[in-house]
C-alpha cells in the first residue's frame, strides 16, 4: 500500500527510533569571496550529504521542520512524534566528520534542485574528500545507518583494502634496465598505480610537495584508481613509497618508466615501505633477491692467512663490504673517517683477491704524490708477498714493461694525467683512487684520465666524499657506478637543487638511500671505542691597536670592491673578487706582515702570534707534543723565526719539503716537540700519534681539510687524549668563517649521517663576512 505523506496533524501516540539514511554524492558548487582564493568566484566539485530519517517505513528529510510523522499499521493511521534527540545525535555524528550544514554558508551556492543538507568543507582537496568518505562510510555502517553512494561519486574508496602487487621485468630495448609495475588487485584485475605515484613525484619537483608530505598532519593520502575510485594509503607509507620511486627513477621517468639495474637496491625498500602489508612479487630475473642481498648486514670477512695484520672487527666488515662490491661488479666508496685504516682494509681486500685466484691483472692505486711512499711502506709491512711497482718520477718510463708482472701498481694523479694515453692501453683488475676527492671536479684532467682506465672493479677511498657540494658526489659516482645518479643535468635538477637550495629532507633521505649500498662510512667514535677522547677548543684572540685599525681600513675598501663586483656580475661570477678580499682580511688576522700593502708595513703587532707563542709555552712545559697547522706557508715561516728566537726546537713540513718522510720520522723520534705543517701538505697521509696537541692557527673554509689535519694525531695508535685549539680573531672574518664551516660540515654529515639541512651561502651572508669588528 502507499504510505501517507508525513503531516503534522493528529495525536501523537508514541515514540519510534528513527533510522538515519544518508546519500553521498558530489556536485559542482559556486564559492564566492573566500579568503584563501584570489579570484572572486570559483566552482568546485565537492561531496554533499543528503540526510533523512526513516520512521517505520516513512522517510522524512532532515530539513523538514514538521514535528510529527504518520504511520500506517494494520489499516490504522498513527501519528508519531519525531525523535529530535536521536536526529540531533545523527547530525552531530555527521558534523564531527567535517561536514557542515549547507544552510550555514552564505558564500556557497548549491546547484539548482540540490537535495543536500551538508557539504564537506569546500577548502579541501581530493585527499581530504576521500578521507572523509573512508571515515564516514565506515562509521555510518557501523552505526546501522542506511547508506547510499551515487555511482558517479568521484571520491569513492576501493573496499575492502585491496591486495598490492609488484612486477619487475627486464626491458627488451635496453640491456641492464628494468620496468616496474606496482599496484592493486580489484576483483581479480590488476591496476598499475605507478603512473599516479610518478605523477605525484613529478609535481613535487621544484614545488616542495614531497617535503610538505613530511610535515602534513593528514593521516592518509588518496591515489586515484579511475574516474570514481581511489585507494587510500597511510601518509608514512606514501612517504616511504615516494622515496623508493625517487631512488629508482630520479626524475627520468618519461622514457618508458624504466630504471637501470644499478638502482635495484631501492626495490628492497618496498618491503619496508609496505610493512604489515604483503606484496605479491613477480620477478623472473630475481632482481629483487639481488637487491635484498645487497642490503643485508655485513659479516666480518675472514682475513687471508698471508696478511700480516690483525684486523679489528670493523675492518673485517670493511673487507666484507669491498668483497660485496666485487661480487656485484659495482664500484663503491670506503668513506671511513680518517685514522680508521682504509689503506689496511684495501690491502687485505687485494690479498683476498690474490688468494682466490682472481687477481689475474694488477690492482692500480692512484694516490696524491705525498702518499706514494705511505702505500709502499704499508704494503711492505702488511703484505710483503705482493709485488709492487711504483710508476712515479722520471725513471718510470723504463718500467712500464713490469706492469704485467706486478700485483699492485702505484702511481699519482699528476702522472696519471701526464701518461694518460699509456694508462688507457692497460687493463687492471681493480682501480683504487686514494683521497678520491681529487676527481670531485667532473671536468678536471684527473677525472678525464681515470675515465679512460680500464678496470673490472672500481673503488674510492676518501673520508670526505662531499667537501663543498653534492656535485662532487655525482662526479665520484659517475665514475664508480655509471647511471646510479643519472647525468649531471638531471642530478642537479632532481637532487642537488632541492637539497642544497631548499633543504628538502625527503629528497635528502632518498639520495642517502640511493647511495647507501655503495658507501661504507664509520666514525672513530662509533667503532674505535678504545681511541682516546678528542677535545675541540675555540680560542678567540682580540685584535688591538694598529692591527685592528689596519683590519678595519682593509675591510672597508674590500667590502666596497666586493659590492661593486656583485652588482656588476652577480655572486657566482664574483668568486675571485670575494676570495681575494677575504684572504687579505684573514692575513691581517694572522699577522700584518703577510699583507702586501704599504699600509701594513709599519704595523708590528701580531695578537695571534703572541697568543700562539704563549699557548706553545704552556703546552711544552706540561710535556705535550704539538702540531701547528696553517694554510699560509709564509705564516709558518714567521712562526719558525719566532720559535728559533726563543730556542724552541721545531720541524716544518710544507709543499716545498723534499724529504717528507725523513722530517716525519724525525718528529716521531722526538727530535723536536713542535711540528709546523701547511694544511695542504700535511692534511693527508701522515701518522703522527706521538703528538697529543693540535693547533689550527687560521680557520679554513673547508672543515673537512681541518678535520683531516687533526686526524694526523687523533687516529688508531694514539694512546693519549688529543686537544685541538682553534685560534681566531674575535669578531673578525675568521669567526664568521668558523660559522660557515658548520654549514659545509652539514652537507657531508647530512648525506653520510643524520643531520638537518641548511641553505647555501647567499648575499646576506657575504655582507656578514665583511661586517665591522665591533658588529
Amino acid at each position: 500500500m502507499t504510505l501517507p505523506s508525513p503531516i503534522s496533524d493528529g495525536a501523537a501516540i508514541g515514540q519510534v527510533a528513527p533510522v538515519p539514511c544518508v546519500r553521498l554524492f558530489a556536485d559542482r558548487v559556486v564559492i564566492a569571496s573566500t579568503e584563501q582564493l584570489s579570484c572572486d568566484v570559483v566552482e568546485l566539485v565537492v561531496p554533499l550529504v543528503e540526510l533523512s530519517f526513516d520512521y517505520s517505513g516513512t522517510r522524512l528529510r532532515a530539513s523538514d521542520d514538521r514535528s510529527r510523522v504518520l504511520r500506517a499499521a494494520g489499516g490504522v493511521v498513527e501519528t508519531i512524534d519525531r525523535d529530535r534527540a536521536s536526529e540531533g545525535a545523527a547530525r552531530r555524528a555527521i558534523e564531527r566528520l567535517g561536514a557542515v550544514e549547507l544552510a550555514c554558508f552564505d558564500m556557497i551556492a548549491p546547484p539548482a534542485g540540490c537535495d543536500a543538507e551538508y557539504v564537506v568543507r569546500a577548502d579541501g582537496d581530493e585527499h581530504s574528500f576521500c578521507g572523509f568518505t573512508a571515515r564516514a562510510l565506515s562509521q555510518w555502517r557501523a552505526l546501522g545507518w542506511r547508506v547510499e553512494v551515487d555511482d558517479a561519486y568521484p571520491f569513492r574508496i576501493v573496499e575492502p583494502e585491496p591486495a598490492w602487487y609488484a612486477r619487475v621485468e627486464p626491458c627488451d630495448e635496453r640491456p641492464d634496465w628494468f620496468g616496474l609495475e606496482l599496484g592493486i588487485e580489484i576483483d581479480g584485475a590488476r591496476v598499475d598505480l605507478l603512473p599516479v605515484v610518478l605523477e605525484l613525484l613529478e609535481r613535487a619537483d621544484g614545488s616542495g610537495e614531497i617535503d610538505g608530505l613530511a610535515a602534513t598532519c593528514r593521516p592518509i593520502w588518496a591515489l586515484r584508481v579511475n574516474d570514481t575510485h581511489h585507494v587510500t594509503i597511510p601518509i608514512d607509507r606514501l612517504r616511504a613509497l615516494l622515496r623508493v620511486v625517487a631512488e629508482l627513477y630520479q626524475g627520468g621517468h618519461h622514457a618508458g618508466r624504466a630504471f637501470p639495474e644499478v638502482r635495484c637496491g631501492a626495490l628492497a625498500e618496498l618491503d619496508a615501505a609496505f610493512r604489515g602489508v604483503s606484496i605479491a612479487w613477480t620477478d623472473p630475473s630475481r632482481l629483487t633477491e639481488r637487491a635484498r642481498s645487497q642490503a643485508a648486514p655485513l659479516q666480518p670477512a675472514q682475513p687471508p692467512g698471508d696478511l700480516q695484520a690483525t684486523l679489528r672487527p670493523y675492518q673485517a666488515e670493511g673487507v666484507s663490504f669491498l668483497q660485496r662490491l666485487r661480487e656485484t661488479c659495482k664500484g663503491g666508496i670506503l668513506a671511513d673517517e680518517m685514522g680508521l685504516g682504509k689503506t689496511l682494509q684495501t690491502i687485505a681486500h687485494i690479498c683476498v683477491e690474490l688468494a682466490a685466484g682472481r687477481l689475474d691483472r694488477p690492482a692500480l692505486v692512484v694516490a696524491p704524490t705525498t702518499l706514494v711512499g705511505n702505500w709502499s711502506r704499508e704494503i711492505a709491512r702488511f703484505a710483503p708477498h705482493l709485488r709492487v711497482l711504483i710508476l712515479h718520477g722520471p725513471g718510470r718510463r723504463s718500467r712500464w714493461h713490469e706492469v704485467a708482472g706486478a700485483h699492485v701498481v702505484i702511481t699519482t694523479y699528476p702522472v696519471l694525467v701526464r701518461d694518460e694515453d699509456r694508462f688507457a692501453e692497460l687493463h687492471f683488475h681493480l682501480a683504487i683512487l686514494d683521497e678520491a676527492q681529487a676527481i670531485k671536479n667532473a671536468r678536471s684532467q684527473a677525472r678525464r684520465a681515470i675515465e679512460r682506465v680500464s678496470a673490472e672493479h672500481r673503488l674510492c677511498l676518501t673520508g670526505t666524499p662531499v667537501e663543498n657540494n653534492l656535485g662532487e658526489l655525482w662526479s665520484l659516482f659517475d665514475w664508480l657506478v655509471p647511471g646510479l645518479l643519472g647525468d649531471e643535468l638531471s642530478f642537479r635538477r632532481f637532487w642537488r637543487q632541492p637539497i642544497e637550495k631548499s633543504g628538502d629532507q625527503a629528497r635528502l633521505a632518498a639520495l642517502r638511500a640511493t647511495v647507501a649500498a655503495f658507501v661504507l662510512r664509520r666514525l672513530k667514535c662509533d667503532v674505535a671505542r678504545d681511541l682516546p677522547a678528542k677535545t675541540e677548543l675555540f680560542c678567540p684572540v682580540e685584535l688591538g691597536g694598529q692591527q685592528r685599525e689596519l683590519y678595519e681600513s682593509i675591510r672597508v675598501a674590500a667590502h666596497a670592491d666586493v659590492r661593486r663586483a656583485i652588482r656588476a656580475k652577480g655572486i657566482a661570477a664574483s668568486t675571485i673578487a670575494i676570495l681575494d678580499a677575504l684572504t687579505k682580511l684573514r692575513q691581517v688576522c694572522c699577522d700584518p706582515r703577510l699583507v702586501a700593502l704599504d699600509a701594513a708595513r709599519p704595523v708590528t703587532e701580531s695578537a695571534k702570534l703572541d697568543a700562539l707563542l704563549n699557548l706553545l709555552g704552556q703546552e711544552l712545559s706540561c710535556g705535550h707534543r704539538i702540531l701547528v697547522f696553517s694554510q699560509f706557508t709564509s705564516m709558518l715561516a714567521l712562526v719558525a723565526d719566532a720559535l728559533s728566537a726563543r730556542d724552541v726546537a721545531h720541524l716544518a713540513l710544507t709543499g716545498q719539503t723534499r724529504e717528507r718522510q725523513r722530517v716525519v720520522d724525525a718528529f716521531e723520534k722526538g727530535r723536536a716537540d713542535v711540528f709546523l705543517i701547511s694544511l695542504k701538505a700535511g692534511g693527508t697521509g701522515l701518522n703522527l700519534t706521538s703528538a697529543d696537541t693540535v693547533v689550527h692557527y687560521d680557520p679554513w673554509w673547508n672543515p673537512a681539510a681541518q678535520a683531516q689535519a687533526t686526524d694526523r694525531a687523533h687516529r688508531i695508535g694514539q694512546r693519549r687524549p688529543v686537544f685541538v685549539h682553534n685560534l681566531y680573531a674575535a669578531g673578525s672574518v675568521e669567526e664568521r668563517v668558523l660559522a660557515l664551516q658548520q654549514r659545509k660540515r652539514w652537507l657531508s654529515n647530512a648525506l653520510l649521517g643524520d643531520v638537518a639541512g641548511a641553505a647555501p651561502i647567499d648575499e646576506g651572508e657575504i655582507e656578514a663576512l665583511f661586517a665591522p669588528l665591533d658588529a
